[in-house]
């Protein structure tokens, strides 16, 4: 039975967003959405010795109100510097820095990327080849969409020949499960709860953050603090 997720481009995303791509066949970046604002598509949070700290692409917006998210320009590369700098500074004595730190600067300092979705999608890659999931990854703009937020999840769905379409617990806000049950597609949603707390630098335990920080400090042993992989 052929299971697939969809979901929007986050940059170095946590470990949830990689526990729901392990959890599928085919993993949808469903980027042909507007881009908004102070959201997931540009920043996510790592842990310093001063607590939790934003890590934010600069991204032109100006005039730019109905952009869609693989529409969205990176603004300048001088960000660059402050990222690489602050995993520097926060990780480079975690026990497994070393496992991603030089790919990671090869992207940030030898790579050009000129829209975020294509930064976004290379770093899940790298992200996916280390914890070794395989999920068949693909972009959103393959597919012909439909009018309608369910509408187009179950269209791509028909697509793909998915029985089953894996989602996260916030999708029941906005997902019409009777458009589901109609085409005959089971819907799921993945269970978060369960997570538990690792070995951290920088004193108390701080959840929801960007999976490097699980990387950096467990290395291969990630699976023993997800669910998937």
């Amino acid at each position: 039975m052929k299971k697939i997720a969809i979901s929007q481009s986050n940059y170095i995303p946590w470990r949830g967003y990689f526990d729901l791509i392990a959890s599928v066949d085919e993993f949808i970046i469903f980027d042909d959405m507007q881009y908004t604002k102070r959201d997931w598509r540009n920043r996510n949070k790592i842990k310093t010795k001063d607590g939790p700290l934003w890590l934010s692409i600069p991204v032109k917006v100006k005039g730019k109100y109905f952009q869609k998210i693989n529409e969205a320009e990176i603004n300048g590369q001088s960000w660059k510097i402050n990222h690489w700098e602050s995993l520097k500074a926060s990780y480079s004595k975690a026990p497994f820095f070393k496992d991603l730190s030089s790919e990671l600067e090869k992207i940030y300092f030898k790579e050009n990327y000129i829209y975020l979705s294509e930064l976004n999608r290379r770093l899940i890659e790298l992200i996916c080849n280390y914890l070794k999931i395989k999920t068949k990854i693909r972009d959103s703009s393959e597919f012909n969409l439909k009018n309608g937020k369910t509408e187009r999840l179950v269209n791509i769905c028909k697509d793909l020949n998915a029985c089953e379409y894996i989602t996260g617990p916030s999708a029941k806000d906005y997902i019409d499960q009777n458009i589901f049950k109609e085409n005959k597609i089971k819907l799921s949603y993945i269970n978060y709860s369960k997570y538990g707390r690792y070995s951290q630098l920088w004193g108390e335990f701080v959840d929801n953050l960007s999976i490097l920080d699980l990387i950096f400090n467990c290395g291969r042993k990630c699976y023993e603090h997800m669910q998937y992989i």
